[in-house]
């Protein structure tokens, strides 16, 4: 666990000095998005894998930031929940639907560990179809991430860090 809060530690500092470096640099991916194509922010529901899940989503001119809370439909109702971005690769059609890069850290599911049920972490990358307008936001998506090597109280391990894909749709309107 030490070492996943290193990790994310150390991944807040990357994304942060980068914001603060974009300020200045005239390489930046190329600002797609519009005020005009979508609300600002919107909300709505969906589900990730094994987990159903409220959303919100952010929508600025170099993507779609995102924030998702739900639970996971297992016995015990774990709760978990994901922080994850979207950059709109190539768009097709009048609306700026198309494709769009992602990543996303967070809960990626939920192992049985000593007769529990505990929500593992984890981070990956994904690939999603969006339907986007000004009403509404609509997302296919399907990754690949890793999560955290749980071990059980004997010392066993019940889940290996090892890559898993996952399968995700939402439906948001705009606020």
């Amino acid at each position: 666990m030490k070492i996943i809060t290193k990790v994310y530690s150390l991944l807040a500092f990357f994304a942060l000095a980068n914001v603060t470096y974009a300020q200045d640099n005239p390489y930046l991916p190329e600002a797609k998005l519009t005020s005009d194509n979508a609300k600002a922010w919107n909300v709505g529901a969906g589900f990730t894998q094994e987990m159903i899940h409220a959303n919100a989503e952010w929508v600025n001119p170099y993507g779609i930031a995102y924030a998702k809370a739900g639970v996971f439909i297992d016995d015990d109702y774990t709760p978990g929940a994901q922080l994850g971005f979207r950059y709109p690769y190539h768009l097709t059609g009048k609306d700026k639907n198309g494709y769009y890069l992602g990543v996303y850290a967070g809960h990626i599911e939920s192992k049985g560990v000593d007769n529990d049920l505990k929500a593992r972490l984890g981070a990956g990358v994904d690939l999603a179809y969006v339907l986007l307008s000004n009403e509404r936001i609509s997302s296919f998506s399907i990754g690949i991430g890793a999560g955290e090597e749980l071990k059980n109280s004997a010392g066993n391990v019940v889940a290996e860090t090892e890559p898993t894909i996952q399968f995700s749709y939402t439906l948001s309107v705009g606020l």
